[in-house]
């Protein structure tokens, strides 16, 4: 984009992080693309305008994969043809540029309180012992066959790799996919 674009971008990116947002900006399609399939966002705002094509694309891609996903579709236009494609294409919110930071993280707000669970997820025990080991060893990568031991061999629960590879896909959803919960190939977690 223009410098001006990028500079817009960058503003929106440090107010969010003023407010204990974990923020990741990608400038084509293809590496938000890319990006989602290793983590899926809380929500994402997605600027109409792609180097590689138009943001209702990425909407749309998005909103197959994961219907819950909060969406705001950030764009200058305002015609009402564009509005409805964005909507249609799977955006949950418009929000027309330019527009004040208090009313678009006021907006953010709002989508994720109404995307939260109605019933939030409990823990299962193996869920809940594999997060406290993670927290214990934070920043620390943790073996799979260390975890395995500790959560299910010690307790006589013998069970094959794949059990942890569930137990972690449940947990990160129930966690809403925290990007701290990182799968280190080969390794663990």
């Amino acid at each position: 984009g223009t410098k001006k674009e990028l500079q817009g971008v960058f503003s929106v990116k440090e107010y969010l992080e003023q407010r204990s947002c974990r923020v990741s900006v990608f400038h084509i399609i293809a590496a938000a693309q890319k990006a989602f399939e290793g983590h899926v966002p809380a929500a994402a705002l997605v600027d109409w305008n792609m180097p590689d094509g138009a943001g209702d694309e990425l909407c749309g891609w998005a909103r197959e994969r994961w219907p819950d996903l909060p969406i705001i579709l950030l764009t200058v236009r305002n015609s009402t043809q564009e509005v409805v494609a964005g909507f249609r294409n799977g955006a949950d919110d418009y929000v027309t540029k330019p527009f004040e930071l208090d009313v678009l993280y006021s907006r953010i707000q709002a989508l994720l309180r109404r995307s939260l669970p109605k019933n939030p997820a409990i823990l299962s025990a193996s869920e809940y012992e594999l997060l406290r080991i993670l927290m214990e060893h934070k920043g620390k990568t943790v073996a799979r066959s260390w975890l395995l031991e500790q959560i299910w061999d010690q307790k006589g629960s013998y069970v094959n790799d794949n059990t942890l590879t569930v137990t972690m896909k449940r947990l990160r959803e129930k966690l809403f996919c925290p990007a701290c919960l990182k799968t280190i190939r080969s390794l663990g977690y």
